[in-house]
């Protein structure tokens, strides 16, 4: 066997749940369950743009796969199934075997089976492709937003970006604060349950990944509508610099969705029954665009909406 291989029979392969298939042949099979869809995402994350290339591996291998299960999340489609590609620049078997093992905790939690994928040697880069179920016409689109939908989000927005701020010194966080935030950074927690929640009640969803104004915007251009964001509505920590992180940090990897006004009342029951912060921070408007405006109703401007890998 060649070193290839033997690394991923030691560190990539397990016996699988949901798979008539797995790691190991040309492919993997996988079957539908009647009356589901085949929901699909891809993520690339690349050391020094998207993580530093001397973190932790157990938290790179987390988030690598929980940044995609966020994707099924937006969609309300339940992940079952992941393929893993790896460019390694060398074969270090410890930082392998501490990746894996944070790659799976995140498989375990969700119940994913990681079905195949491929190694190569090359600059740290990580490639997921995740697959999952939803049933057929119920997956939650971008597209779906109307006039008159409250704008809602999960949990707190900002406290990765604030981290991420903190590690490249350009502000400082009390020790406290920092903790928190770069749990929030290093292993976001994907809203699944959420997501399969939704179905039938949100119009529309996405998950944040590169800021809220910007990934709000993509339901607004899908939609061919626009919003007003309160500021003061927004779920954010006590800093000077928490409003605009929350805005256009991203790394959230919570939630932003759209809601008709008469179904408030079961998002409010859908965040107690999971424990979780649901906050309404704005409405679907028909003029396009996204305007944030403070308490005085005055339009805030923030450059930038959020990140862009192009940019």
């Amino acid at each position: 066997m060649t070193l290839e291989f033997d690394l991923i029979a030691r560190y990539f392969t397990r016996t699988t749940r949901q798979t008539l298939l797995g790691v190991g042949d040309d492919s993997a099979l996988i079957a539908l369950l009647p009356g589901m869809e085949l929901a699909i995402s891809a993520d690339m994350l690349v050391a020094g743009t998207h993580f530093f290339a001397d973190a932790a591996p157990y938290t790179i291998g987390w988030k690598s796969l929980a940044v995609n299960v966020s994707d099924m999340a937006a969609m309300g489609a339940q992940p079952k199934w992941a393929t893993l590609a790896l460019a390694l620049p060398e074969v270090n078997e410890p930082w392998l075997a501490a990746f894996s093992c944070g790659f799976f905790a995140c498989a375990d939690a969700f119940n994913i089976d990681l079905i195949g994928g491929d190694t190569t040697r090359g600059p740290l880069t990580i490639s997921v492709q995740i697959m999952g179920e939803v049933p057929v016409g119920r997956a939650i689109k971008r597209s779906g937003a109307k006039v008159g939908d409250g704008v809602w989000v999960s949990g707190r927005l900002g406290d990765a970006a604030l981290a991420l701020a903190h590690l490249q010194h350009q502000i400082v966080l009390p020790d406290d604060l920092r903790a928190c935030c770069e749990d929030a950074l290093h292993a976001p927690m994907p809203r699944v349950a959420l997501g399969l929640a939704l179905q039938g009640v949100a119009n529309s969803a996405i998950d944040i990944s590169d800021g809220l104004l910007a990934d709000l915007g993509h339901i607004l251009a899908c939609s061919g509508v626009g919003a007003i964001v309160q500021a003061r509505l927004i779920p954010h920590v006590q800093h000077p610099e928490a409003l605009r992180l929350a805005l256009t940090g991203g790394d959230d990897y919570e939630l932003c969705f759209t809601v008709p006004a008469d179904l408030y009342t079961r998002v409010i029951e859908i965040g107690e029954q999971l424990g979780l912060q649901l906050s309404c921070i704005g409405e679907i408007v028909a003029e396009p665009g996204v305007v944030v405006k403070n308490e005085c109703g005055e339009a805030l401007s923030f450059g930038r909406a959020g990140y862009d890998h192009f940019g």
